[in-house]
């Protein structure tokens, strides 16, 4: 990895991107620690201590990079954008018009990439007031300083600041997918949870020595043998062999060579872990703007984000969206429509909807297995808590979920850098 980033230093071009990309790294940390004001965050950080769905708002502090618990202008994360998204994906299926508008090329593109902005901003407004309320009830608001101030400018103050932030994030985010290197929203939500190692080897070194020391060789080994885990699930993948047919063109012969088609056990990366972290967090949000302390929605949400129902809620979440995901990305018919137009064939399978098929029953299993190693290891450390109780190692950054999008966002950036160098490297059929 360190040798490829430095070979990247070397071309000019790719050097400007990653300096782009760490610039707005840069000023995302910094965004994350200018406060809103009139908040007093020792009173938020009193309640998300005793929280019930603590684990699940240690995990949105954790993607911040501690912008959550601190409540800076940073602290809804990406989130609002991330739902947006996955609203837009499930509408552009169930509805027609927008299925044809995804499918017109770069025109359709960018108007349902106008229509996920615009979604983004309504989303982050609602959740932005949900978090005033609840700093309203739980007291977090310090109105004794906005002396003069009317309390509907206090919250109003508040609330902009917070979609405010949001909206510079995806504003971030684009700008990185667009002129920097790797995945804009993966790239924010990866600085955000390195930023976090620190406090973490603190919190594991103060929580487990000496008493359990134990315990800190025991972390330590998990997370290499988890870090090794994630990359042998992100790197491996089933080969296809492809065989095409020999044709005769004037007196040249084309065709005839062999390849094959590579299908990922992973194909959908981290992608399915955002998305059910932020539809996991969407009940909380609404339980706090519409919810009274013994209404139905805290109930439920309480419910939800306590003993076994969280882990494996959130376990069928990531399969689910892991097939989801897959489903959009990579679509078995084109491809073996492809295969058909350029005389190509799987030895022993004929072309067309035999083809497709085999494609098929490959694709799923092989995201069967993905799925299932994706939402074990994103679960094992909530399990391990609730087994061991009195250690909790999944409020530790780099462990289950966290890991999983650290390790699969540096080998997608590497894997990026290596095709940017592999393009500029190439001289093609004239020299």
């Amino acid at each position: 990895m360190l040798q490829t980033f430095r070979n990247a230093w070397r071309i000019p071009e790719l050097r400007k991107k990653i300096l782009y990309t760490v610039l707005l790294l840069v000023i995302f940390r910094f965004g994350s620690v200018i406060p809103v004001p009139w908040i007093n965050t020792l009173a938020l950080q009193n309640w998300l201590d005793g929280s019930a769905g603590s684990t699940l708002f240690d995990l949105l502090d954790t993607f911040s990079g501690g912008a959550f618990s601190q409540a800076t202008i940073f602290a809804m994360s990406i989130s609002p954008y991330i739902n947006s998204s996955i609203i837009m994906q499930l509408l552009c299926v169930a509805i027609p018009a927008l299925e044809r508008l995804s499918k017109e090329g770069e025109e359709g593109r960018k108007k349902i990439t106008a229509l996920t902005r615009y979604l983004t901003v309504v989303l982050a407004a609602v959740q932005a007031y949900g978090l005033f309320v609840t700093l309203h009830n739980k007291g977090a608001i310090n109105y004794a300083q906005a002396t003069g101030v009317p309390r509907f400018v206090v919250g109003l103050t508040i609330v902009l600041a917070f979609t405010a932030g949001t909206a510079f994030l995806m504003w971030l985010g684009e700008q990185i997918t667009g002129r920097g290197i790797g995945n804009g929203i993966s790239m924010l939500i990866f600085a955000g949870i390195v930023s976090s190692i620190p406090t973490m080897i603190h919190t594991a070194w103060v929580g487990f020595f000496p008493k359990q020391w134990w315990m800190l060789i025991f972390l330590v080994i998990y997370t290499l043998a988890s870090i090794v885990f994630v990359i042998l699930i992100n790197e491996g993948e089933r080969r296809i062999p492809v065989q095409y047919a020999k044709r005769v063109v004037g007196r040249k012969m084309y065709g005839g060579q062999s390849t094959n088609i590579p299908i990922k056990v992973a194909m959908a990366g981290v992608i399915p872990i955002i998305f059910a972290m932020s539809i996991m967090s969407f009940p909380g949000t609404l339980a706090q703007l519409f919810g009274k302390p013994d209404g139905v929605l805290v109930s439920i949400t309480n419910f939800l984000t306590t003993g076994a129902i969280y882990p494996i809620l959130y376990f069928l979440l990531i399969v689910g969206f892991t097939y989801f995901y897959t489903s959009i990305t990579f679509n078995p018919i084109e491809v073996s429509n492809n295969l058909k137009t350029n005389n190509g064939a799987i030895p022993g399978i004929r072309p067309g909807r035999p083809t497709t098929e085999y494609i098929s029953k490959v694709l799923s299993r092989l995201t069967l297995i993905g799925a299932l190693c994706l939402g074990v290891i994103a679960v094992l450390p909530i399990v391990i808590t609730m087994v061991m109780k009195t250690v909790d190692i999944s409020r530790l950054s780099l462990t289950g979920t966290s890991l999983l999008i650290v390790v699969g966002v540096a080998l997608e950036t590497v894997r990026e850098v290596e095709s940017q160098m592999l393009m500029r490297h190439y001289k093609g059929f004239l020299e």
